[in-house]
């Protein structure tokens, strides 16, 4: 259990460096995991016979379960031991990733998943809890650096190593993958990892349990519905007014309740607010921009998904060569302009992306993924300390879970919003002859040209008019991301000193 240290005393844990290497390591599986899947689709939908709506559900559980559960493993995590979260953590996912793989039926695919959704979310919020426990305020950033820089290469390296695996073996080994690195992972936590936990008698808040899943579960689920049903369909208002209307119970009980499983005053201090609210609209504008961007260098310059994978990692390796920089920027700059400065180089970064065009080649993605990651690499890890450093010790899991719970709601509202965009721009510049549902997707469109030159051409700068569109929307919201964290963060500042 986590005690308080003397003053002037170092709280940071002498094997640190070796356990914040371990922690890097179970989040990274999880991570990849997210991308690896969606290269692996088509596959799948060939071996199990899946059709359009099991695919979604496999893609869906597990995106459901986590987004439901953050908030409440959070808590767990703060209350019953941070280091007991992340072995069951750990051990649900990686058994759930071997049911995955032996997958024989869609039903069995998308229950393993679910169940690697559980395991996701005792282990996410619970990575940045340790660290809080193991690091002192003075080597912290560096770790939040590291541990942001991992996260990043995770994005990126799913498609490369899911196109890699893909390319020689079934689609049951992007699952098995996980195996012996979730098992080494799950050693190591368990000998070299220290337990800590919240010194605390209070009862468990199970109205505040039930209502965070529901408040979640609907948000997300009506959101990610939008793209096949559309904002008007039942099947997205529905859950939606359930979430929203849960939302409110859960505020108006967290305010009322003596023992909140989030104590919402957090949100009284600037700091937090500031670091919570960029962290979501970043999350939409990246979501939101870049969810369809593989398919540009598929679709449109005509990349395969390996090939896709590898010309998006410069995105990563920028991220890699920048981040150790954002500390000493911090520390020169001050918190509120290393973040603005960090989110106004991402919003140059998705608007550079926006001047792609069906005939430029590769160099404007280039330039524009290489922005991006220096972007990320500046702004996020300084977000992260400014964030964890708002909060007591005691609170990481739960703060951590709150902010992955935002960060799944903004990426989904991306998605959603400005998938929306592309779809109604993309189908609005598509040749007027083309037969009803070629406006569904860019394959489909490109299907229907029936190789005719002139036609592919006009679907391609159909679908460039849509994504650049996305482009220009995630830049804004990069830059308005910037300029709450600078305003709200500028404000903490005034009010400690």
């Amino acid at each position: 259990m986590t005690q308080p240290s003397p003053p002037g005393q170092s709280t940071s844990h002498p094997r640190r460096w070796v356990i914040l290497a371990v922690l890097c390591l179970a989040l990274l599986v999880v991570l990849l995991d997210n991308t690896v899947l969606n290269v692996a689709i088509p596959a799948i939908t060939d071996s199990l016979g899946a059709t359009t709506a099991e695919i979604q559900w496999m893609i869906n559980a597990y995106s459901l379960v986590l987004a439901g559960l953050l908030l409440t493993t959070g808590s767990f995590a703060d209350r019953f031991g941070r280091k007991r979260a992340l072995l069951i953590g750990l051990t649900l996912f990686t058994g759930g990733s071997a049911i995955a793989a032996a997958a024989e039926t869609p039903l069995q695919l998308i229950l393993a998943r679910g169940g690697m959704g559980i395991g996701a979310a005792l282990l996410m919020p619970s990575t940045l809890a340790v660290l809080m426990q193991i690091f002192d305020e003075r080597e912290r950033p560096k770790a939040i650096a590291a541990w942001s820089a991992v996260a990043s290469l995770g994005f990126a390296l799913g498609p490369v190593i899911g196109g890699t695996l893909l390319t020689h073996y079934w689609w049951g080994s992007v699952f098995v993958l996980n195996l012996p690195v979730g098992a080494i992972a799950i050693v190591a936590i368990a000998l070299l990892v220290p337990e800590s936990k919240t010194p605390s008698s209070r009862r468990t808040d199970l109205p505040g349990v039930l209502l965070s899943v529901v408040m979640s579960v609907g948000v997300v689920y009506g959101i990610i519905s939008v793209p096949e049903h559309g904002w008007g369909s039942a099947r997205v208002l529905v859950p939606l007014a359930v979430g929203l209307v849960a939302a409110a119970g859960f505020v108006a009980w967290e305010r009322r309740t003596p023992e909140p499983m989030l104590d919402l005053t957090l949100f009284r201090n600037p700091r937090f607010t500031g670091a919570v609210a960029s962290n979501a609209l970043v999350a939409f504008a990246m979501g939101g921009s870049l969810f369809l961007f593989t398919q540009y260098l598929q679709f449109v310059l005509g990349y395969s998904p390996l090939e896709a994978g590898f010309r998006v990692m410069p995105l990563a390796l920028s991220v890699l060569l920048v981040t150790p920089a954002s500390p000493k920027l911090a520390a020169w700059l001050g918190i509120p302009a290393t973040i603005a400065a960090g989110l106004t180089v991402l919003g140059g970064g998705l608007l550079a992306l926006s001047f792609v065009s069906t005939d430029s080649g590769y160099g404007p993605t280039l330039l524009g993924l290489v922005l991006v990651g220096a972007g990320v690499g500046i702004a996020m890890p300084t977000s992260a300390n400014a964030l964890m450093g708002a909060i007591p010790r005691e609170r990481a899991g739960i703060a951590s879970g709150l902010t992955s719970t935002l960060q799944e709601f903004g990426t989904s509202l991306g998605v959603a919003i400005l998938g929306s965009l592309v779809a109604a721009r993309f189908a609005a510049e598509l040749p007027s002859f083309l037969p009803d549902g070629a406006e569904r997707s860019v394959g489909l469109a490109l299907q229907a040209a029936g190789g005719c030159p002139e036609v592919v051409h006009h679907v391609r700068d159909a679908f460039v008019a849509g994504i650049s569109l996305s482009l220009v929307c995630g830049a804004v919201a990069a830059v308005a991301a910037g300029a709450v964290a600078w305003a709200l963060l500028r404000r903490a500042d005034r009010v400690t000193a």
